[in-house]
């Protein structure tokens, strides 16, 4: 509970007042001041226009970082952070920020633990952007060019910090692996790799029962639905990232379903 109204309400109310009668209706007004504001207030993290800044921030620094992680950054890691900014549909001026951001990201002396740990403070209670954030910077490597021992180190790293575990990572990877995301001109995936990604996306197994892949399917699609992601803090610009995801689970639903002949 906050104190700041309770505080100013006191005060002032004994100004008033003229007395402890006016320093005990100031602290009353004060006090449902503090509850209106808690009450509005997000349960843990910071409120979601500043989450979103620091979601913007941390995306390009990081991007950068893990463009670097194996000591250079090639054209075609350039290429996919642009793809990234324009997949966003990013003003120029954003452009501008996002591209100072992934330089900085690149220097030898970037604080990832700290920006990480920026990130993981603002988000309390928002394992959805976690995942989404975790989801872009994905993306942007294997566009890039895949993961390099290095920067699965990074990976590592980051999601240890975020609490994302190898498993949930592993159906990231997964589910962009069912779309190509490995650069362009990628061969097709074969079926069966495609069927084994699917349950992965879905965090379910060949064995799983068709109701319970059925609820799987469901219980994403309502974790990660776009208009809950930006009302918790996600950029509007990076919406079609959350898009995409929903898009991707929806896909991975129906490689199952038709696999099984499931109505």
């Amino acid at each position: 509970m906050g104190w700041y109204g309770k505080l100013i309400g006191t005060v002032l109310g004994a100004i008033i007042g003229r007395g402890w009668l006016g320093a005990i209706v100031g602290f009353l007004i004060g006090h449902q001041f503090d509850r209106r504001s808690a009450a509005l207030r997000p349960r843990g993290g910071v409120p979601p226009r500043d989450l979103q800044v620091v979601f913007f921030r941390a995306t390009f620094q990081v991007m950068g970082h893990v463009a670097k992680a194996d000591g250079r950054v090639t054209e075609q890691e350039i290429g996919a952070a642009r793809e990234t900014m324009r997949r966003f549909a990013l003003g120029e001026a954003d452009v501008r920020r996002a591209i100072d951001l992934f330089t900085e990201g690149k220097s030898a002396d970037f604080p990832l633990d700290d920006v990480i740990d920026g990130f993981r403070n603002a988000s309390t209670g928002r394992e959805d952007l976690r995942r989404l954030f975790v989801q872009i910077q994905l993306e942007a490597a294997l566009i890039g060019g895949g993961l390099s021992a290095p920067s699965r180190a990074v990976f590592a790293r980051i999601c240890n910090a975020l609490g994302i575990s190898a498993i949930e990572f592993a159906a990231l990877e997964a589910m962009l692996r069912m779309r190509g995301q490995q650069g362009p001109g990628a061969a097709a995936q074969p079926a069966a790799a495609r069927l084994a990604d699917a349950y992965q996306v879905l965090g379910v197994t060949p064995e799983t029962a068709d109701a319970k892949v059925t609820l799987a399917y469901r219980r994403l699609m309502s974790q990660n639905h776009p208009d809950k992601l930006v009302a918790n803090g996600l950029p509007q610009s990076m919406v079609e990232a959350a898009h995409e995801r929903t898009r991707r689970i929806l896909e991975a639903y129906e490689v199952i379903r038709n696999h099984r002949g499931m109505k």
